[in-house]
Order: structure tokens, then sequence, then C-alpha cells
């Protein structure tokens, strides 16, 4: 057999982690770009054939990449050097003009084949490349979620094929096109999470000759690949804190890999050497945003919690009982991703706000029948959408909400400790970002939302509304008290 070895390592939905947290009582520090990037280094040192691939998300997530928008995140990666990248959908957080701007700063490649400019049924951006290694070339395909369109829902220039058969079609018009006796290892790098990974697997035609799936979106974490139609199916958490590392040899004759192992490999500081400069470069970035950001906003009475988007959480309940009060709404809904931080508190600077809350949006109040009010925790507490990828929210401590697991089915839904009654009007609050898309996420077009007239902009800033709340409650405080409950 005409045989070679690569070793191809792979990040996902790194968000910002750049900078090393303490963890345990030893105080061991994990995570961090500096130790990554010194693993990365170790290894192009050792392995002759390396491969680096980022699937999405490398933005959004800390106030280094807010604050530069993008840009000290783009600066970042070029000095880690990946050699092929995609899009996730918070690339296009800053809005798709800076998104093709963050583009043009990258020194590596980043593709994807389903976005398309509608008017000229154009792709907007690279959406394959083939990569020649060792004298074998590799074909690298960009697929992403369709939760992109919820980020560039107003650009009615841009669309993207959504469905998993679409996204598989556009991976077989590519390798019908250009996938022949010369390429020898063809991998996806999607962003569609995990179990859609799984989907678009069953659906590739052998004749296309995929051989792996790197993923992303859904943070998944997993203690070997995926075997689905003979396509390998990885992906590596979130963050900083690990790496996906396969060893593998290809076959040239049968463009195939014939053997392979994978490890999700813990990124410490016994790993590797950091890499000093990278971390210089990147201390530079905190030094001005501390500058900045590090004045306190207040004192909570202990620290609040967000460790899952899932479930409710104590400081999802701090911050939309904040909005609730403020907007005079019976229902405050807070999308739980818009929380990016685990913990806050007991002291609060802004810089702690800005890194929990980095989304800044418009906030508004809307009537809705008790019906709809139904529909709409129906929806959201839905068995399928708590899986990693669906859209969860906080609720303020008015409401209280039952859904059974089993039945698949709404029990209860109090608002001040009475049911929600079919025929009455109640007020509701939403994000900008969750209106645009409430039919996807809340079962509710937006003409439902408008149906009543009652509309009202409570704010065109949720994080002013919330540095001016915690500048003046101290020591506040909030439990997980059951106002989403869970049963069967």
């Amino acid at each position: 057999m005409n045989t070679k070895k690569f070793t191809i390592l792979h990040s996902n939905d790194m968000h910002g982690d750049f900078v090393a947290e303490v963890h345990g009582g030893a105080g061991n520090l994990i995570g961090g770009l500096a130790v990554l990037s010194g693993y990365i280094n170790k290894v192009r040192s050792e392995e002759e054939n390396v491969l680096y691939l980022i699937s999405g998300d490398m933005v959004q997530g800390s106030l280094i990449d807010s604050e530069y928008k993008g840009i000290s995140t783009m600066e970042i990666m070029n000095y880690l050097a990946p050699d092929v990248v995609s899009l996730g959908n918070h690339e296009f957080d800053y809005g798709l003009s800076h998104l093709l701007f963050l583009e043009k700063m990258a020194n590596f490649p980043i593709v994807n084949a389903n976005l398309y400019v509608n008017k000229y049924n154009k792709r907007l951006m690279r959406p394959y490349l083939i990569l020649e290694k060792a004298g074998f070339n590799i074909l690298f395909i960009g697929i992403i979620t369709e939760k992109v369109m919820d980020s560039i829902k107003r650009d009615e220039l841009i669309s993207t094929f959504v469905t998993i058969q679409e996204a598989s079609d556009e991976v077989g018009k590519i390798c019908n096109a250009y996938k022949n006796d010369d390429i020898d290892l063809t991998v996806l790098l999607t962003h569609i999470g995990f179990d859609s990974d799984v989907q678009l697997a069953k659906l590739l035609k052998p004749e296309w000759g995929v051989d792996m799936i790197v993923g992303g979106h859904s943070h998944t974490v997993l203690d070997k690949p995926v075997v689905e139609n003979n396509v390998l199916i990885v992906q590596a958490g979130v963050g900083s804190d690990q790496i996906g590392r396969f060893d593998i040899l290809v076959d040239d004759d049968t463009n195939s890999i014939v053997e392979y192992k994978w490890r999700l490999i813990p990124i410490d500081e016994s790993l590797a050497e950091p890499d000093r400069q990278l971390g210089q470069f990147i201390a530079s970035f905190q030094e001005a945003v501390d500058r900045k950001y590090n004045t306190i906003i207040c004192k909570l009475s202990k620290m609040h919690t967000h460790p899952v988007r899932v479930v409710e959480t104590s400081l999802g309940n701090l911050i939309a009982d904040a909005l609730g009060e403020i907007a005079e709404c019976d229902v405050m809904l807070v999308g739980s991703g818009s929380i990016r931080t685990r913990e806050m508190g007991p002291l609060v600077t802004l810089k702690d706000l800005m890194s929990c809350f980095p989304f800044d949006d418009s906030l508004t109040r809307y009537a809705v029948t008790g019906a709809q009010l139904k529909s709409i925790f129906a929806h959201v507490m839905r068995l399928e959408n708590r899986n990693g990828e669906g859209e969860c929210y906080q609720v303020n401590s008015r409401v209280r909400a039952t859904y059974n697991n089993v039945s698949r089915r709404l029990l209860s839904l109090t608002v001040d400790g009475q049911e929600v009654s079919d025929s009455r009007l109640y007020s509701i609050c939403l994000q900008g970002y969750h209106f645009m898309n409430s039919e996807a996420n809340l079962n509710l077009t937006n003409k439902d939302f408008l149906e009543s007239g009652k509309s009202k902009v409570i704010s065109t800033s949720v994080k002013n509304m919330l540095e001016e709340y915690l500048r003046n409650h101290q020591n506040i405080s909030r439990e997980v008290e059951g106002r989403l409950t869970y049963v069967g």
C-alpha cells in the first residue's frame, strides 16, 4: 500500500476563550491559547504532516473579542495559523459586512459551501479548499448551521441551504465536480451540531468519498469518534480547555483512511511549554480591556451561576428579574445563550458584566393571549429543544411553568400564582434577536406578537439597562426556585 500518516488537530466553538483559568484545589492552570499554541507547536515539530482545523465560532464570548468586534480574535487566530477554518453562526454577530472585513484579515482560508448571494445565485465564501500535503490532496468543504440565518435575518441579499438534505446536496455537488482520483482524503468542516452531523453523514453517498466530519456548534464532548455511513464524526467540546487529535493512515490507492486513532486531549500547563509570545500578545489586549472595564458596579450577596443553558439558573433568574422589573411585564424571556459566563459575583465589575452579557440588543414589550403564551412555553420547554442545539430561556419570578417529558405537554403555566387564562392578554418582553426569530424559537410569528397593537420599545440597549440596575441594587440575590420545572 502507498500510505501516508497525517495528524489532524481540531478545535471548535473557541468563543474568545483565550486565557488559562485556575481549576481545582491544586491551582492548576487549564486551557488558554498560550498552552494550546504550545501544544500545536510541539506536535508540528514532532510529526511530519500536521493539519490544524477550526470548525466555527472563533468569535464572541469574551470581552477581548467584543471590545474589538472580532478583530483581536482574527489577529490571535493568525498567530495560531490554522490550515483551514469554517464559519460558525457567531462569526455573523457583528454583521455581514464586518464578517467580510474579518475574512480579509485572516491569513488562513475560510470555507463555506452553502451560503449564497440570492440575486446572483453565487456562493458568498470559498466553498472548498484542496490542500496538498506530502504529495496527497485533501479536500475540505465547509457547511454551516441553519442558525446563521437567525443572525443575518435582516439581510435579504444572503440565504443558505439550511436543511440537512440541502447541505448534503451541496457536498455532493462539490465532490462530483472536484473529487477525482487525485483526492486522497475528504473532510467536512461543519457547524450544525452533533446530531445534525450524524443525520448529514447518513445522507452522504459513498461515491462522494467523504472520510470524516469535524463538527461544532453543539459543544459535544466525545469519548471516541462516531462512525456513521463509514464517515468518522468528531467534535471537541467548547473553548480552549481541550483539543481533538486524529492520527490517521491514508491509502493513496484507495483514497481512504486505513488506520486511525483519535483522542480528546486536555490542555493544561503540564502538556506543553506555553507559547510565551502569544501569551504576551493576548496580554496586550487584556491589559487594555482591564484598564477600561475594571471598575466596580455592585456587590451581589453571593456568586450566581449559569452552568448550563437548558435549565433554570440563579444568574439567569437575576438577569430576568432585573429586566422584567424595569420593563414592568408579566413575562420576561431572556435567551439563555445571551448569558455567556458560568458565574458572576459576588463582586461585579463592568468587565464581568460585559463578559457575562456581551450582546447589546433592544428590548420590546408585546401583548399576547394566554393561549399564545401557553404555546410559547410548550414550544421552548419541549424535550427536543433541550438537546444543546435549541433556543432555551430564563424567566422572571412572576412565572411558574411545569412540563411533562413523558406526555410531552405543558402541565401548568401561572403568572403571579394564577393559572394563565386563554383569552386574557399578557405582557411579554423579548430581546430584538428573539423577536426576529420568534417563529422558529417561540412558535409565534412576528405578526402574532404585533397583532394586539400594544407593542412598545422599552430600551434600545439591554446592556445599559442591566448596568444601571446593578449599580442601583446592592447585595441582591436569587436562587433556583422552580420557575421552570420538568417532570416525568
